[in-house]
């Protein structure tokens, strides 16, 4: 298969009509409720990655209409003091989301911090509750990029039960989350990883695949079977001497040329999973301020 505008899976669009219907659902949840939607994100320390998200962030937010605080403080914040942070939000009702960004300093337990947030309020979907929501078929907050991979991979397939689904990693935030989203459509799932003895035989069997192992390209593109759609997490920079001494270019996980002629669907790095994240973040705290006022977040 060759690749055309028809079988890459255009992220960005995608994440432009969430965020609509995102607007959409703040407006009502206004006019109809009087309820205005607030996320708050926190980050420690000047990451400048983190920095750059998390503007993106704060900037999709009210673009949509919500209400939008973020708090930045210094890298060298007590543990104590963030924790006495978060415990502040939790107690805000005006805020109904709550983001830490990561990572956060070596000085402070990222696990500890987490599990201080309120669980209808993680937005990230990383508390313990809400993972063993997850796990159990339970009502909780998914994970971002998990949501946004399953949300595009439906709206390409339709109905996914029966499928060969492989994920490649096998991560508290995406790998063994985006195992279950796949699991709960009804789709048999593998879940490979650094010790998966023959990934490309493993791979080459998949009807669906989801690489999320954070190594440059580790997918190789004639693992890819014909007929295949490849979601690909991963965003990693290497060198590009072509472009240039000390240029950068950004790949993904997955050989994206070569799986591209085989894959009857494939996500681009960049362009494709990224600003789903973002997307489903804003969608995830329309799901919280819904919960927490009682009110059917399919009815907004």
């Amino acid at each position: 298969m060759a690749t055309t505008p028809d079988n890459i899976i255009d992220g960005k669009a995608f994440a432009a009509r969430v965020r609509a219907d995102v607007a959409a659902s703040v407006a009502t949840l206004k006019a109809d409720h009087g309820i205005t939607p607030g996320l708050a994100v926190v980050i420690v320390g000047e990451d400048p990655a983190s920095q750059v998200y998390v503007r993106n962030k704060v900037k999709q937010t009210a673009e949509v209409g919500m209400y939008s605080i973020h708090h930045e403080l210094p890298a060298d914040t007590a543990q104590e003091a963030l924790v006495a942070k978060v415990r502040e939000l939790n107690a805000d009702p005006a805020i109904h989301g709550i983001l830490v960004q990561l990572p956060l300093p070596a000085h402070i337990d990222e696990a500890a911090v987490i599990e201080t947030i309120a669980p209808e309020k993680d937005v990230d979907g990383f508390h313990v509750v809400n993972t063993g929501l997850l796990a159990t078929g339970g009502r909780g907050m998914v994970p971002c990029t998990p949501l946004g991979c399953i949300m595009m991979l439906k709206d390409r397939l339709g109905d996914l039960s029966g499928k060969k689904a492989i994920v490649v990693g096998r991560s508290n935030i995406v790998g063994k989350p985006m195992a279950q989203l796949l699991l709960d459509a009804n789709c048999t799932v593998t879940i490979a990883h650094s010790r998966t003895r023959d990934l490309a035989g493993e791979v080459r069997a998949a009807d669906i695949v989801v690489a999320a192992v954070g190594r440059p390209e580790m997918v190789k593109g004639d693992w890819i079977k014909d007929g295949a759609t490849v979601i690909d997490v991963g965003i990693n920079r290497i060198d590009a001497p072509e472009r240039g001494e000390g240029k950068t270019r950004l790949v993904g996980d997955v050989e994206f040329e070569t799986a591209a002629k085989h894959a009857a669907a494939i996500t681009p790095v960049p362009g494709g999973v990224g600003p789903m994240t973002i997307a489903c973040l804003l969608k995830n705290t329309v799901t919280a301020a819904c919960r927490q006022n009682n009110i059917d977040p399919d009815s907004v």
